[in-house]
């Protein structure tokens, strides 16, 4: 993996960093289950600690340059404890999954430390039905959704007696502490590298004026979208207020052949089918809070990756956003199908994708204020009610330790105002679904995962009445 000392962290990588409060933690990770009996503290440190020079990021912490563009720089951490960043914990014998669902919340309420390689990751013991626990959790500016399942086939096993993998040959040697002098070299080399791309640019507007008029015809229209969005901002909802630092978490498991069935019945895709049984789900919640739902359509944030294949195996972020519909006013499951599929398929087909992207760029050019005002516009929370994050994971069993992962949930993070946030990850034929709410604002978070479950359902009787009975 290209993951270097001295590496500068990209536009949107920063942003999170930008968009990081008190009571809004700009981490993400997931909650693993794991059958068989947990491995030693001792067995578990050394299994990661052989592969730490696969992923050079997780021994890299911030350094701030004097001209860094709101842009801080990776930088070896001299003071790298592997003991520091895995936990030990246990739940009371024998552990229950609403207990490690609380647990999994208690974890994602606190920040990461800054001064320090920004992750942790937690073995549980204790749990019922001879399983343990892992849960992980990664600063946002480190890794994306999609990166992070590459990390996990790194860091796991694809076979329960894999190859041993030995160390890296030689102990690791940190970097020296940079100075502010080389810290200062750093920004200004990174900012003559964006001079050097400007020019590469306007030479290829020269020498491709047709190529160049179209694309910036294409930007223009995207940022026009971007802009006619956010004159249009999300409605208030009961998940629209201020929150704390304190969170709820719930897991859904589902089949991922039954949202396929649902697809292959009304057309769309797997993800259309997500955001239906989701816009479902919201639909009662509110009926639930007393709220009314005639003519309110909700607005999900929807990351999409533009990880290329050349981009595969690196750390960091290679996400733009979209906001998708909720249409939380249509009552009938199929309509609101329909709706949700024609939508996205009108939002893929805008330029509102590449609007999102062409700012991202464009901070490559930005001073500190104008970087964090241009990561505000790009994520604005007044342009969304939640976010909803959809990450293809391996469809083929992981293993630790010869010990094999039957469940993973992903988890997202809270935005300033936001109560519920929604990750959903496949897994080996599983859709699973993970709620982090506000612990304030969302008590019945609880009924919010089951809303999802029964959304689902009916959605499969459909699909399974639509097709022909057997001759």
């Amino acid at each position: 993996m290209a993951q270097r000392h001295l590496d500068r962290l990209t536009p949107v990588d920063a942003s999170f960093l930008h968009q990081e409060g008190a009571n809004s933690h700009m981490h993400i990770g997931g909650l693993t289950l794991i059958e068989g009996p947990p491995p030693s503290m001792e067995e578990f440190l050394e299994q990661i600690r052989r592969r730490l020079h696969l992923v050079p990021r997780y021994r890299h912490k911030l350094a701030h340059t004097a001209i860094d563009s709101g842009r801080p720089v990776w930088v070896d951490d001299p003071n790298f404890n592997l003991e520091y960043h895995i936990r030990h914990s246990a739940l009371p014998p024998p552990g229950s999954w609403d207990q490690l669902q609380d647990l999994t919340a208690r974890v994602f309420s606190q920040q990461l430390d800054r001064s320090k390689p920004l992750w942790e990751m937690w073995l549980i013991e204790g749990l019922e039905d001879d399983r343990f626990a892992l849960i992980t959790k990664t600063h946002h500016s480190l890794i994306d959704g999609i990166a992070g399942i590459d990390l996990a086939t790194v860091l796991f096993d694809l076979s329960p007696d894999p190859p041993q993998i030995p160390h890296s040959g030689r102990p690791w040697k940190p970097h020296a502490e940079p100075s502010t002098t080389s810290l200062l070299a750093t920004g200004f080399a990174g900012a003559a590298r964006t001079g050097v791309a400007l020019v590469e640019g306007a030479l290829e507007a020269v020498a491709h004026p047709d190529r160049a008029m179209a694309r910036a015809r294409e930007v223009a229209e995207g940022l026009g979208e971007l802009v006619w969005a956010g004159l249009n901002p999300a409605p208030e909802t009961p998940l629209n207020v201020p929150i704390g630092p304190h969170r709820r978490f719930v897991g859904v498991t589902a089949s991922l052949d039954d949202f396929k069935t649902v697809k292959n019945a009304f057309g769309g895709t797997v993800n259309d089918v997500v955001l239906a049984a989701v816009a479902g789900a919201l639909r009662t919640f509110l009926i639930s809070r007393g709220r009314r739902t005639e003519g309110v359509e909700m607005r999900a944030l929807v990351p999409v990756s533009v990880r290329s294949e050349d981009d595969q195996g690196t750390a960091g972020n290679r996400i733009v956003v979209m906001r998708g519909p909720l249409p939380v006013y249509i009552a009938d499951p199929l309509n609101r199908l329909r709706f949700v599929s024609h939508a996205m398929d009108g939002l893929k087909e805008s330029k509102q994708a590449l609007g999102a992207e062409v700012i991202a760029g464009a901070q490559n050019f930005a001073p500190p204020t104008i970087l964090a005002q241009a990561s505000r516009l790009n994520f604005s929370t007044r342009l969304f009610n939640l976010i909803v994050t959809n990450v293809p994971g391996p469809q083929f069993p992981l293993y630790v330790l010869g010990r094999k992962m039957v469940l993973a949930i992903p988890v997202a993070f809270l935005p300033e105002n936001h109560a519920l946030a929604i990750a959903i990850m496949s897994y080996n034929g599983q859709m699973n679904f993970g709620l982090l709410g506000d612990f304030d604002a969302l008590p019945d978070i609880d009924a919010v995962g089951e809303n999802i479950r029964e959304e689902l359902a009916r959605l499969v009787q459909a699909a399974r009445e639509q097709q022909p009975a057997p001759v």
